[in-house]
């Protein structure tokens, strides 16, 4: 390779595709490379992955605790703009990217290397999350992408390349799926869901069980919000990490956030990806109904008009960019009087909001009710209409003038 590199930190996750990379990086430049590791919550057991990587031949390896920087300074954020994908995907390897990609040149700088390195394939929308953060952040490092650069083409390649090198990976002929997990979701892609009319194996599913399987009873759970941001489950206040972790639990034992989709990825390719996002479908509409009694209707719709920008923007890898800072400042802006607490019902995969009350509510039983009130006359109706309608009253009398 041209590349003149003396040190390289890979973002690495232990699975085939980095641990291949880890090898074939140093095989090629012949150079130093850390493999950094951000626990964002995948669950695994980082001891043995240290081990694995240093006996792959990384010169070190740095694991790094980012469960709660990842859940307060990302997953909330978005969550605070309801931000969903094409109407299902809640973004949950999207949201990771910017912040992996973030503390990787972090410790690139700490440890003097000139180049970064990724394991996202070059079809894929990973490979622009990291490098649009890597430019925005350290324009300065050398990009490294193996997969837009190697000889390997495929995942079977990867795989026998791995069993020729001696290295240890989970991926197989049998289960050849590609599997990416944080404290927000689990996510699969690739292998025999690659034809969209196959269904998903159930065996395949990690965090949640069936909806078929869920108890035949009905569990409730409450929700506190302050300023937009969940802060407590049951009346107990909790970490952000503690708080997903324990919606996670409830929503997953219950059936619910699995998800099925063919989205857009952003390089022009569909793609059929399986998600299951227990706890973030919860805190969802939880959030949209702390805010249906706390939001001012213009601001809600203001922001919900910026919902399908905001969502494309994290999707596609622009979390640093100068658009995206003044979305977030809005949207935070509407958030200011979203406190509260709501109260639902989790059954058989479905989430149903059951109550939902709040210092801050604008909801005014006297001015609703249905019954006789002191506050609302309704005779005021009558004006209130016919200027609504006067546009629509001098168009239907100039049709009428003209026959």
């Amino acid at each position: 390779m041209s590349e003149d590199v003396k040190k390289i930190v890979l973002a690495y996750s232990g699975g085939l595709d980095t641990s291949v990379i880890l090898k074939w990086l140093i095989e090629t430049y012949d150079c130093q490379v850390v493999a950094f590791v951000a626990d964002v919550g995948q669950g695994e057991d980082l001891d043995s992955m240290r081990e694995k990587a240093m006996d792959t031949g990384a010169a070190k390896v740095v694991i790094e605790d980012l469960k709660e920087d990842f859940v307060r300074d990302y997953v909330f954020p978005a969550f605070r703009a309801n931000a969903i994908y094409e109407g299902h995907y809640l973004l949950g390897t999207s949201l990771a990217r910017p912040l992996i990609a973030k503390r990787q040149i972090e410790v690139a700088q700490k440890e003097g290397a000139d180049g970064v390195s990724h394991g996202a394939t070059g079809k894929g929308n990973d490979q622009v999350r990291f490098e649009l953060a890597y430019q925005a952040l350290a324009p300065e490092l050398k990009i490294i992408a193996p997969w837009r650069v190697w000889h390997l083409t495929s995942r079977q390649s990867l795989i026998d390349y791995a069993k020729e090198h001696g290295i240890q990976v989970a991926a197989t002929q049998e289960k050849p799926y590609s599997v990416d997990r944080n404290i927000l979701h689990v996510s699969y892609e690739g292998g025999i869901l690659e034809d969209p009319w196959q269904s998903p194996p159930q065996e395949m599913f990690t965090m949640t069980v069936s909806p078929l399987e869920a108890p035949d009873k009905p569990e409730v759970v409450e929700v506190t919000f302050e300023k937009g941001d969940p802060v407590a489950v049951n009346g107990e206040k909790l970490s952000p990490a503690e708080l997903l972790a324990i919606l996670n639990t409830l929503g997953a034992r219950n059936g619910i956030g699995r998800v099925d989709l063919v989205e857009n990825r952003f390089v022009g390719i569909k793609s059929r990806g399986v998600y299951e996002t227990p706890g973030g479908t919860i805190l969802r509409v939880a959030h949209m109904a702390i805010e249906s009694i706390t939001m001012d209707r213009e601001v809600m719709h203001l922001r919900d008009s910026m919902v399908p920008k905001y969502s494309e923007l994290v999707y596609y890898g622009f979390w640093f960019s100068p658009e995206m800072k003044v979305l977030q400042g809005m949207i935070d802006e509407t958030q200011e009087t979203v406190s509260g607490t709501v109260r639902l019902e989790l059954y058989k995969g479905n989430c149903h909001v059951l109550g939902r009350k709040s210092d801050t509510s604008l909801y005014m039983r006297d001015f609703a009710t249905f019954e006789e009130d002191e506050v609302y006359r309704q005779a005021d109706a009558e004006g209130f209409i016919k200027l609504n309608a006067l546009r629509l009253r001098i168009q239907a009398l100039m049709k009428q003038e003209k026959g």
